[in-house]
């Protein structure tokens, strides 16, 4: 069951990425944008990973996508055609990179147990748990400097939005 509902997720993923590049409104494009979203959650939850499938939809579905959706709706952009003029290099490409996952999938061996977060050590812990310790204790650096990037970067856009702009 586990190998149908992952080419399931695999192939919409692929399909409604190619839609994203391809479809002139963009509208439709965020949209697809936001299935593509759902289904990588859904490969996480195939992968027991719930809380990094809970955070995907929560960040990138939830905010991210409606960043989108402002500055499509800010800049007012209308399209008449449908699709741009490379739509089929886009689904070739699409088709290319749905073969690649099929082959990775039969050719690769999948062995559990190896490493510190065995599926035994999560059964027991948990998985948010794991992610929280993982995150907190070999990753804190990295962490701490993404979170100050992020500060920094923050900041510089309010400064940025209230410059007066002389007249």
């Amino acid at each position: 069951m586990a190998p149908l509902l992952f080419f399931y997720f695999g192939g919409v993923i692929v399909g409604t990425a190619t839609l994203v590049v391809t479809l002139r409104n963009p509208i439709y494009s965020a949209i697809s944008l936001l299935v593509t979203f759902f289904h990588v959650a859904g490969i996480f939850v195939l992968l027991n990973a719930e809380f990094i499938a809970a955070v995907q939809i929560l960040v990138y579905a939830g905010a991210i996508l409606v960043l989108y959706l402002f500055v499509v709706m800010l800049l007012n952009l209308k399209r008449e055609e449908r699709y741009h003029r490379q739509y089929l290099v886009g689904a070739f490409l699409g088709v290319v990179i749905l073969t690649e996952l099929a082959l990775i999938f039969f050719r690769t061996t999948f062995r559990a147990g190896i490493g510190p977060f065995t599926p035994a050590h999560l059964q027991s812990v948990g998985n948010t748990e794991a992610v929280g310790m993982a995150l907190f204790t070999t990753y804190l650096l990295p962490f701490e400097v993404a979170s100050l990037i992020l500060l920094v970067a923050m900041v510089g856009a309010i400064i940025l939005a209230k410059r007066v702009v002389p007249r």
